[in-house]
């Protein structure tokens, strides 16, 4: 857990790094690596599960409602509010004691500990996507990238049966390990939006 909660610190600092660099007009302009999702809707997501889902799933207590349809983006000081949010879930997640037992799903149950790492995955490829949206660059540690990736690579064929993932993109050999876990999350590492 010990370094597991260490790079869920290090990807919500870099989620909340992101929203801080992001100008109200990109919010309407900007093109997103999610064909499905403008740039405002990504946020809106990225928001919902990485900072509150973060934080409810650690509680053991479901999202409510006014959560799941609430435009964050709507508040001007959305991304501060984003990181003191991230902040929260983080600390929720401090206690050794959350990461054992199961988490209640809905009808089904995992442990914590796999919950708690497909967040972890979930903040660093949403902020990677927003980061790329607005021109900016995810910067991640050696050790937070192979975890990721490890990740990945256990979640990969369960995110791609309820189309969380489109297919493998490939990459060359001499792909770095963050552009290889970009790429088996069907993300291309050199999207640019042109």
């Amino acid at each position: 857990m010990k370094n597991e909660h260490a790079h869920m610190t290090e990807c919500a600092a870099e989620a909340a790094r992101i929203a801080r660099s992001i100008s109200n007009g990109q919010l309407d302009t900007a093109t997103t690596p999610c064909g499905e999702w403008d740039l405002r809707g990504l946020i809106n997501h990225w928001v919902l599960y990485t900072s509150h889902g973060l934080e409810h799933r650690a509680l053991r207590k479901d999202l409510p409602d006014e959560l799941t349809t609430r435009d964050f983006t709507a508040d001007a000081d959305w991304a501060q509010s984003y990181a003191a949010q991230l902040d929260r879930a983080v600390a929720a997640w401090s206690d050794p004691a959350v990461w054992e037992g199961e988490i209640d799903l809905g009808g089904s149950t995992s442990p914590a500990s796999e919950i708690a790492a497909m967040l972890i995955e979930e903040t660093v490829l949403h902020t990677w996507d927003v980061a790329r949206a607005v021109g900016q660059e995810l910067q991640l540690s050696d050790a937070a990238a192979a975890y990721v990736l490890e990740v990945i690579d256990r979640t990969a064929a369960l995110y791609r049966q309820y189309k969380g993932f489109a297919d493998e993109v490939t990459v060359p050999a001499s792909a770095s390990v963050f552009e290889r876990a970009l790429a088996r999350s069907g993300r291309d590492p050199h999207w640019t939006g042109a």
